[in-house]
């Protein structure tokens, strides 16, 4: 069922209570370790909805849907960890996303285990435990919002919310088999979210619809004057695909040139293949700019000044692997980090040149689908690499330019362990509409859909 049709089944009467609890008892189990904490408030807040309803008021959208929050997004009264040791904040006022999900009416049930400080891909977390993939135990659901995806996937919730910065909702999204937005930088508030490098960082949502993706980004999205990097820009929501048929969609080189799992790419050459049947059409960008290899690591300056004086004064703090590399990101000069800003509005020029001759921009997700918890190498066509660039080679850019991106599971390319294959939708910046709108046109078609794990 979708959340338009919990939320119209929960305004019609049918008691929201019953499915918040049902929701909770699946928390409380998970097999997956999606999850950090459990919101016992939630039941409560589903008694309100039910009685409001009772009494002939509405509760909004989504009423009575139950959400799950990445566990960097802050909830009133509840602690806000950040996957860290030693971070403990008990905020007395909610994030600006949260507020927007409750005022709908949503029933916030848990909260999500994430890599730590939200500066990776495998949400394998040093001090709480490596979240788990419900396609395969053994492997990563990627991250940094593993929890939230693996939590959509599971079945536990309908609706997790991540963050991302440089990949990490459409990554672990891609990796669990799900539908992932990641929206324009200043699209979505981020009062009350732990930054990881504001400039970049974007909060959206992890589904297993595109519907349901929208239905989200409706209620989140708009400005907010609390935070500095808001823009004041109209919000608009597809009603329902427009179609295929004419879309003009192009295929960036060199940027897809790179190897990719076998699976990855003969699905990728079969989505382009059904798009052009389905009546868009495909076009070559070759661009040298669009190349995740001249990435300046500067562009990441940002991640170490949140963190400088918390790691200066006692780096054990962190696990080994995030401390690594944040004390890297301390050591950029001036000119380095001037470098990566006019290296960034290069990039995002380069956008608009494709832009200007096509509709919407497609790659892959990943470059794999699968890393194994524990192993730095993966599988990514050709010899074994490591997995951060194979996770974060098709998303990073993306938000280098600010832009907002789709990741949506391939129709019929799942397999037992191993999850659908999954493209990533590029617009240009606000796009968000036009993005929405062919995601939907692509599951109207079925060439994209949701298939539950098959371990």
């Amino acid at each position: 069922m979708t959340i338009g049709a919990l939320a119209a089944s929960t305004r019609a009467g049918s008691p929201s209570a019953y499915r918040i609890a049902v929701a909770l008892d699946a928390v409380r189990a998970d097999p997956h370790h999606a999850f950090i904490a459990i919101d016992d408030a939630a039941g409560l807040r589903a008694a309100a909805i039910d009685a409001l309803v009772a009494a002939g008021g509405d509760p909004g959208s989504l009423a009575g849907v139950p959400i799950a929050l990445k566990d960097i997004i802050d909830h009133s009264g509840r602690v806000t960890t950040a996957g860290s040791s030693f971070y403990r904040h008990v905020p007395r006022h909610s994030a600006t996303v949260v507020d927007r999900l409750e005022r709908a009416g949503a029933v916030i049930v848990g909260r999500t285990g994430l890599h730590e400080f939200a500066f990776g891909f495998s949400s394998e977390n040093e001090w709480f435990g490596a979240v788990r993939n419900p396609w395969d135990p053994a492997t990563s659901p990627g991250g940094s919002s593993g929890g939230s995806a693996a939590a959509v996937a599971a079945g536990a919730v309908p609706v997790a919310i991540g963050t991302d910065t440089g990949g990490s909702v459409r990554v672990p999204a891609a990796m669990c088999g799900c539908v992932g937005l990641k929206v324009s930088h200043g699209r979505v508030p981020l009062t009350g979210v732990f930054p990881l490098a504001p400039s970049l960082d974007t909060v959206g949502p992890i589904t297993t619809t595109v519907a349901d993706a929208a239905a989200v980004y409706a209620v989140i999205a708009g400005d907010d004057p609390a935070d500095p990097w808001s823009e004041p820009r109209p919000v608009i929501v597809p009603d329902g695909p427009s179609g295929l048929r004419g879309l003009r969609v192009g295929v960036p080189h060199p940027w897809v040139d790179r190897p990719l799992a076998a699976r990855i790419a003969t699905g990728f050459t079969g989505f382009l293949a059904a798009l052009e049947a389905a009546g868009a059409e495909v076009t070559p960008i070759v661009s040298a700019l669009l190349d995740p290899a001249g990435l300046p690591r500067a562009s990441y300056a940002e991640v170490g000044a949140v963190h400088r004086d918390w790691i200066t004064s006692d780096p054990t703090r962190y696990g080994s692997e995030v401390r690594e590399r944040l004390l890297r990101d301390l050591e950029h000069g001036t000119d380095a980090v001037t470098a990566a800003w006019a290296w960034r509005h290069h990039l995002a020029a380069a956008f608009d040149r494709a832009f200007a001759t096509v509709d919407l921009l497609v790659t892959p997700t990943t470059a794999t689908l699968r890393k194994p918890i524990g192993v730095d190498l993966v599988d990514a066509g050709a010899d074994p690499e490591p997995y951060r660039p194979a996770l974060s080679w098709f998303t990073t850019l993306v938000n280098q330019a600010g832009l907002p991106a789709l990741a949506v599971p391939l129709a019929g390319t799942a397999a037992a362990g191993t999850p659908p294959v999954s493209v990533q939708i590029i617009g240009p910046r606000f796009a968000e509409d036009r993005l929405l709108d062919a995601g939907l046109g692509l599951e109207m078609a079925g060439i994209v859909g949701f298939s539950p794990p098959r371990v």
